[in-house]
């Protein structure tokens, strides 16, 4: 089903042309976690959820992918956590951009179907991108382009499939990103403040009720480093 959503968007004008073969690179590392949420990323999801929740302003950032996977559910987390959604991608044409607006405005329709009790929330949730005021510095490209009200102004941005130069340009202006990222090699999941191993459909639902409970307290003694060491091991335990 994942494929067949990224194919259906490519079709549609919402994907760069190495869109699919980074879905591709990941499932290459979930077949390695056993296609499950293993209990390293359940923790990396509950710290996200505290780092989320008390966070003064928070901002989800999605791109092409993102949306086709998972935009329904994103939204209702932003919803929740009473954010923005903001499209930031790493090659932005006119046409890329009105196709990721279009779609994630009718998935705001389809977010509040899916999460009735939400609706209300779900109809307020800002969907920003079309028109960046402001720029990520030391950053190169369209991709620095953002909006003040989302990005800029964000101390935590939570950046399903990111990558590594964004991350590390976020993170020197003192930002809290919290990513989703199957490889726990990668530059972005090591760059990150928190990083969720595990595959998008299957931890934002996680994710999302994580938030709905409001309940999640923040790790004192978090170590990102320790979390991609115990998503390194259940790899290995996989591969005896």
């Amino acid at each position: 089903m994942a494929r067949k959503r990224l194919t259906d968007a490519a079709a549609a004008g919402m994907l760069a042309e190495s869109a699919l073969i980074a879905h591709g690179r990941g499932e290459a590392f979930d077949y390695l976690l056993g296609e499950k949420t293993c209990d390293a990323a359940r923790h990396a999801i509950c710290e996200t959820a505290a780092r989320l929740i008390s966070a003064e302003r928070c901002v989800i950032s999605v791109n092409g992918n993102t949306v086709a996977l998972a935009g329904p559910q994103l939204i209702a987390c932003a919803a929740v956590l009473n954010c923005p959604v903001e499209v930031n991608i790493y090659y932005r044409t006119p046409e890329r951009m009105e196709a990721l607006i279009s779609a994630l405005n009718k998935q705001q329709e389809e977010s509040a179907e899916l999460y009735p009790e939400l609706a209300a929330k779900i109809a307020s949730v800002q969907i920003l991108g079309a028109h960046p005021d402001g720029r990520i510095p030391n950053l190169e490209g369209p991709r620095a382009n953002c909006h003040f009200e989302g990005i800029l102004s964000a101390d935590t941005i939570l950046v399903p499939l990111e990558d590594g130069d964004r991350c590390e340009a976020l993170i020197a202006m003192g930002k809290t990103v919290c990513v989703i990222d199957l490889n726990p090699l990668s530059r972005t999941a090591r760059t990150a403040s928190v990083t969720i191993v595990d595959e998008l459909t299957r931890c934002i639902p996680i994710l999302l009720e994580q938030l709905m409970s409001g309940s999640i307290s923040h790790d004192e003694n978090w170590s990102n480093q320790q979390n991609l060491q115990d998503a390194i091991a259940v790899m290995l335990r996989g591969l005896d």
